[in-house]
């Protein structure tokens, strides 16, 4: 938040801040300041009030901040807001969520664990302070999310569990997981509390299943999604790309926009509950070809889809989530893939 009225703010000055090798050069980092380091100091002509020996410098200030690159340094005071967010893989979906929670909660501080450190420098610029996956953890967070895909890890219900730690057990603790466990493949309905496929059964969804049990036990709540998408990304941008793809037309599909999912992250995050499964979708499922047919009606893709050429691969389930939708308090901007689009069904 740009401006702050008549708050306690955390002092910066250049004078007084202490290196930080976690801190990029391009920000001011934030440290606690010694009584020694404001002894030496004792000229400065700034007003200083010390509340206590382990707490950081305050002063009362009515003034402007600058960026917002400033406050990374946060990071390293070992100093947690009440409603300061761990996103774990702050990819698409996870940066989205960064953008919401701090526009509904200023002056709070988000943080993002990552695999690697190649996009450090853009979660920076977003204003998200990046950590390294690995790196031993020093501080619990009254919010926590975990983003991160199970394809990059040998153990994801490890690394969920590593992420359960993080969590301090006050706000919440989200782990977006699939609707693919979901035990339906004949194009039938299933909601929230429909039968999942039993363990031993399937790879894929034997390991989501496992993550949701190590975030169900931990107090934690999973929100199984639909298959994600926006303009560029999702099932329809995959088909454009390959123009003809084996599988058959049929087979029935559940959407949710990014934005619709990262808002319901963040609902149910705020409603700081435990051990729950919530269901994602836009309540309008389509076939295979009932997509593409809308993407060659919108006349917004330069691309050209060919055809499904499959007849023998499972078909797929109707998701509805109108349970969650009424205990959450929540709503899609896009409510099918045809109003994203702007068209007609």
């Amino acid at each position: 938040m740009d401006t702050i009225t008549g708050c306690c703010l955390t002092l910066r000055p250049r004078s007084l801040c202490i290196a930080d090798h976690h801190s990029p050069k391009l920000s001011t980092p934030k440290r606690t300041v010694s009584l020694l380091s404001l002894y030496k100091n004792q000229k400065s002509k700034t007003k200083l009030t010390l509340s206590s020996m382990a707490a950081p410098l305050q002063v009362s200030a009515f003034s402007t901040i600058g960026a917002r690159n400033e406050e990374l340094g946060a990071a390293s005071s070992g100093l947690v807001g009440e409603n300061d967010l761990l996103i774990v893989g702050p990819g698409v979906l996870g940066r989205l969520v960064a953008e919401k929670w701090s526009q509904e909660h200023p002056g709070c501080q988000v943080y993002g664990q990552t695999v690697t450190t190649d996009h450090h420098d853009e979660l920076i610029k977003m204003g998200i302070n990046p950590s390294l996956k690995g790196t031993k953890a020093t501080q619990q967070y009254p919010y926590v999310i975990f983003c991160a895909p199970p394809s990059r890890t040998s153990d994801y219900p490890g690394d969920v569990r590593e992420a359960a730690l993080s969590w301090n057990g006050d706000g919440s603790f989200v782990f977006t997981s699939s609707s693919a466990p979901y035990d339906c493949f004949d194009n039938g309905q299933c909601n929230e509390d429909s039968p999942v496929v039993p363990i031993g059964r399937s790879p894929r969804t034997d390991v989501l299943l496992k993550a949701e049990k190590v975030v169900l036990e931990s107090g934690g709540c999973a929100v199984r999604l639909a298959g994600l998408y926006k303009a560029d990304r999702g099932a329809h941008a995959y088909w454009l790309e390959k123009g003809t793809v084996e599988v058959r037309p049929d087979h029935i599909l559940n959407l949710i926009h990014y934005e619709d999912a990262a808002s319901l992250a963040v609902a149910i995050l705020k409603k700081k509950l435990r051990s729950r499964i919530f269901l994602g979708c836009d309540n309008h499922p389509l076939s295979r070809q009932e997509v593409m047919d809308l993407v060659a009606k919108s006349g917004k893709f330069s691309k050209k889809f060919v055809a499904f050429t499959g007849t023998s691969d499972p078909l797929g389930k109707r998701l509805n989530n109108s349970k969650t939708r009424e205990e959450i308090g929540w709503e899609p901007e896009y409510p099918s893939f045809a109003h994203f689009l702007g068209v007609s069904k």
